[in-house]
Formats: structure tokens, sequence, C-alpha cells
């Protein structure tokens, strides 16, 4: 039996690794600074889903999401993996 993959699902948004070259362009884009980002957990379904097609993804990598939107047609969200805010 075919293991079941969350980010196929048609309600959960895209999720993308952001290379480590882009963090710094997007960062600046936002005016923002990496550790004020909103988080993400590592345990989160839609990171173990990456990982296992990419590998392990370590803390502080920024995932970009990207969602549907009826008015937008679609919105980019950004989350850095951190783990010591869900303790």
């Amino acid at each position: 039996m075919a293991k079941f993959n969350v980010l196929d699902h048609n309600l959960v948004p895209e999720h993308h690794i952001v290379p480590e070259e882009e963090e710094k362009n997007i960062l600046k884009e936002l005016n923002i600074e990496k550790e004020f980002l909103p988080k993400i957990s590592p345990n989160d379904p839609a990171i173990k889903a990456l990982e296992a097609v990419h590998g392990k993804i370590k803390e502080g990598t920024i995932i970009k999401i990207v969602r549907k939107s009826p008015t937008m047609g679609h919105s980019v969200y950004y989350r850095v993996v951190a783990s010591e805010v869900f303790k």
C-alpha cells in the first residue's frame, strides 16, 4: 500500500524549501529578520512530507507556503522551521 503524502491533498497548500542563497533576498524584501518569521514545527506533517523527498530539514530553514486565494490567485507565506517554540 502506498504511503499517503499530505502535500498531495487538495486542501494543503504548496510547501517549498527556500534555498539558502535566496533567504537573504527574501528577508530583505520582507524587511524582517529570520527569527521574527512565523514558526513551523519540524514535526508538522508537511515538513515530514518534504523530508521524505529532500532528506532531513534543519532548524532555521525557511519554508515557502503558496496558498490558493480566490481574490489574488495565490498568496505566499514564509515560515521558519523551529522547535523551541513548540516545547
